[in-house]
């Protein structure tokens, strides 16, 4: 298992920063990620996946270039070509290690960032690039709550209900089931990303424990994807190196 109270950890090799990310409003809650700032240490694709697996959590991001936002993106099992609390936790890091960047460019495509004024990290995505995550609308939060653990079945799964529907709130709930020790993500922005897609409409999404995940319509078919985002301890970072309001 995994300590989610380490901010840095110590391995066998590179440096791994470990954040929470999509925060509650307390700051509470939060899916942790592991960040491994030096990516070239680690350069072959076997190793960081050997390394993401021995951490163990439900993904680690390996950044290649800290200027240019070039990442690489592993769950304990495989690489993905995206995930959204992976980007938004690493541009929230980048930009307080001296690497403002405005984009992530992982494999799927380019991301945009930007950051509000309160600290919220934002990222634009497109839906599609988080196919394969299927959702089920159920009809209370109460029937969510209820659920005793991953339905059966096989594929990425995103629960969810209308906790006020007019209000834009859903309270969900994110079941991997692919084999690889993750029975439920405490928070989840790339199924996030597939519900907004689907409803068309600005989200508020409380997931886990205590997590909230924002997202709002985009241009052309994207989807803004935004929360907060905390060392998994305080570990002095600096402020950002530049700000930019939504």
């Amino acid at each position: 298992m995994h300590d989610d109270t380490a901010a840095t950890r110590s391995t066998a090799g590179p440096t791994v920063r470990v954040l929470r990310v999509f925060t509650g409003p307390d700051g509470a809650g939060g899916n942790p990620l592991g960040v491994v700032p030096d990516g070239g240490a680690l350069p072959a694709r076997e190793e960081r996946q050997a390394l993401a697996a021995r951490l163990g959590f439900s993904e680690t991001v390996f950044v290649d270039d800290p200027d240019t936002g070039a990442v690489d993106i592993y769950t304990p099992g495989v690489r993905l070509p995206f995930a959204g609390h992976p980007l938004v936790g690493t541009a929230w890091l980048l930009r307080r290690s001296g690497h403002p960047v405005e984009a992530l460019r992982p494999e799927a495509g380019t991301v945009p960032v930007r950051e509000d004024a309160d600290g919220t990290v934002w990222i634009r995505a497109r839906p599609e690039w988080a196919a394969g995550r299927r959702t089920e609308r159920h009809p209370s939060p109460d029937a969510l709550e209820a659920l005793p653990g991953p339905p059966e079945g096989e594929g990425w799964l995103y629960a969810w209900a209308w906790a006020d529907e007019e209000a834009g709130l859903v309270r969900a709930r994110g079941f991997p089931r692919r084999g690889d020790g993750i029975v439920e993500d405490e928070a989840t922005g790339a199924a996030a990303l597939v519900l907004a897609g689907e409803l068309g409409r600005p989200l508020d999404i409380r997931q886990g424990r205590a997590s909230l995940i924002r997202t709002r319509p985009g241009p052309d078919g994207t989807i803004d994807l935004g929360g907060g985002v905390a060392l998994a301890e305080d570990g002095g970072l600096p402020a950002p190196a530049t700000h930019r309001s939504a």
